[in-house]
């Protein structure tokens, strides 16, 4: 079956009856014409030669519709490749809450910082099937389990502060990332948490979220995304610019990194507990998993295309050079 890599091309083909219109048009008085000293002898003569004259500026119709065609990339799938490979199954999981705006990592914020570790796990896969989930005051799937790494980075870099109304609900991205792990047949799942650890919204505790967790088979390994002494929270006020969050009583909000949270989520569910702000974090993060069972995945893509471009593309040489030749040859014009 043909299909079109760039069918938006295709519109130019609705340009086509302007075209014939305008070669339809009658000609003006008077131009091409030439003196004659009897016409009557010429009404009523159809020749090939004046039947192929009249019929000569089509040639270059067909010839635009043809190139139309072929800017717009015809092809036809040729061949379904199936793709096997052997890892784990691994959900990302982003804190992207109002407390990762804070400054521990001068001049990056918290979120910058975990986006970044994310960007090179991703980067640094192989054979893993890999899913993203971001929470803040609730929690959603970004991207499903893919082999896709290209566009799980994209959707990574869509990823923002503030998309989800505010909050740091632990226990529900645990349970989202969870649920998607539940139905997977792989022998490990692993969900791997970065945040600050400072839960405050959810109907789930991240307690009760990593027992279950741990349940299923699923460990999480908890990235502590800050600093011990934590950090003001910047605000950008329309007003009066960038200011930093305060407490009811006028001070200002110092938020911390929640270690001790984190390390129990960890130890309840089987996994290991690191730090982002560690240069050996990631690379002791690789090297656990890595040791882990892993299983064979197969997924089915449709890649090998067979390119017709060049079907319409000779035909519509062929013709112009065509008409270029007969016009300056059998069909030329008097002057």
């Amino acid at each position: 079956m043909m299909a079109f890599a760039s069918p938006w091309w295709l519109l130019l083909l609705l340009g086509l009856p302007l075209v014939v219109h305008w070669l339809r048009r009658p000609a003006q008085a008077g131009a091409g014409a030439m003196l004659y000293p009897e016409v009557r002898s010429l009404h009523r003569r159809r020749t090939a030669r004046i039947v192929a004259a009249r019929g000569l500026p089509w040639l270059s119709v067909v010839a635009l519709a043809l190139l139309i065609v072929a800017m717009a990339r015809p092809r036809k799938l040729q061949d379904i490749v199936t793709v096997t490979s052997e890892g784990i199954d691994v959900v990302l999981t982003l804190d992207i809450s109002g407390s990762m705006r804070a400054e521990d990592f001068q001049p990056r914020n918290r979120f910058t910082v975990a986006r970044d570790v994310l960007e090179r796990f991703i980067a640094s896969t192989e054979g893993d099937r890999l899913a993203l989930v971001v929470f803040a005051g609730k929690a959603f799937t970004q991207c499903p389990l893919t082999l896709d790494y290209a566009m799980l980075q994209q959707l990574l870099e869509q990823v923002e502060l503030g998309m989800i109304e505010d909050g740091t609900a632990i226990g529900m991205a645990i349970a989202t990332g969870a649920a998607r792990l539940e139905q997977s047949e792989a022998a490990s799942r692993v969900i791997i948490l970065l945040t600050d650890g400072m839960n405050n919204a959810g109907a789930i505790d991240p307690m009760t979220a990593a027992k279950a967790a741990g349940a299923i088979g699923v460990k999480v390994y908890a990235v502590g995304v800050g600093s011990e002494e934590g950090a003001l929270i910047p605000v950008d006020d329309p007003i009066f610019g960038r200011t930093y969050a305060r407490n009811p009583d006028g001070s200002y909000q110092r938020t911390k990194m929640d270690e001790e949270t984190l390390r129990s989520i960890a130890e309840l569910s089987g996994g290991r507990y690191f730090r982002a702000a560690d240069p050996d974090a990631l690379r002791q993060i690789y090297e656990e998993i890595r040791r882990l069972e892993k299983s064979e995945f197969e997924t089915t893509e449709y890649r090998r295309y067979e390119e017709l471009a060049g079907r319409f593309l000779w035909p519509a040489a062929l013709l112009l050079a065509l008409q270029a030749l007969l016009s300056c040859t059998w069909l030329r014009k008097a002057p």
